[in-house]
């Protein structure tokens, strides 16, 4: 149950940083530290929305992990799922900023923690 929880905390860690970078453009520029001077840039715009896009596919698969009726394959689906939320954590914090590693890395890490020793 712990691994399942830390999965679907990852989701909605997921799903909140998905309608920052898609839809609340003026939010996600100060939440991600954006300064002013570049807050109305449109290529920046577009380039979190493409983001958005990708963080919508981890939704997905982790969604897809959580509701699988076959334990096996959705253990499965979790599990890569959840290493590529890892994985594109540690490329954040070394392009973008080392706080994504927080964010995005050490709960990825935890629940592919919890599901190893379940």
């Amino acid at each position: 149950m712990i691994a399942l929880g830390l999965t679907a905390l990852n989701l909605l860690i997921h799903v909140y940083i998905v309608i920052l970078e898609c839809f609340w453009w003026s939010r996600a520029t100060r939440v991600f530290g954006i300064p002013k001077d570049r807050r109305d840039d449109p290529m920046l715009r577009r380039m979190l929305q493409n983001q958005g896009a990708y963080n919508g596919v981890l939704v997905a698969g982790l969604g897809w992990g959580l509701l699988h009726p076959d334990p096996a394959v959705g253990l499965q689906l979790r599990l890569f799922f959840l290493g590529g939320v890892a994985a594109m954590g540690v490329v954040g914090a070394i392009t973008a900023d080392k706080r994504i590693l927080a964010v995005q890395t050490l709960p990825a890490a935890l629940a592919l923690a919890a599901h190893a020793l379940a």
